[in-house]
């Protein structure tokens, strides 16, 4: 059994090489791909801050819903960018997942990435 401190550092290490992945998917032109592993990587790391804060859930709306609740608003931790990035890569991942006719462009992605990287360094600098 891991320890909550073990687990944080985990899941960014999952949240890393997401990102990693998403920038190979990126070079070998698979965007779809990217765009998944840019959503997961944002995921994990609002995963990492929720066993900081004792909160568990695998609903992803509702992961979510708490981190936009409990950071944006309340203890107002991350301003409202960070909610936006959060909410943009889930919604374009959904589509990429699930509109089948949804194709998305390099630049879509490669700010999807940028933005995931800045959303990301955000929460470890606050882990």
């Amino acid at each position: 059994m891991h320890n909550n401190k073990e687990l944080i550092k985990l899941t960014i290490e999952k949240a890393k090489i997401a990102l990693k992945t998403a920038e190979e998917n990126i070079k070998s032109k698979h965007l779809e791909g990217a765009l998944n592993r840019i959503y997961y990587a944002v995921f994990y790391s609002v995963n990492a801050l929720a066993i900081k804060n004792n909160f568990s859930t695998s609903n992803h709306s509702q992961l979510k819903g708490w981190f936009n609740k409990k950071f944006i608003y309340e203890k107002k931790i991350f301003n409202n960018k960070m909610y936006e990035i959060y909410k943009n890569v889930y919604l374009i991942r959904e589509k990429s997942d699930y509109d089948f006719a949804y194709r998305p462009d390099l630049v879509t992605v490669k700010i999807m990435l940028n933005d995931a990287k800045f959303f990301i360094k955000n929460i470890i600098n606050k882990l």
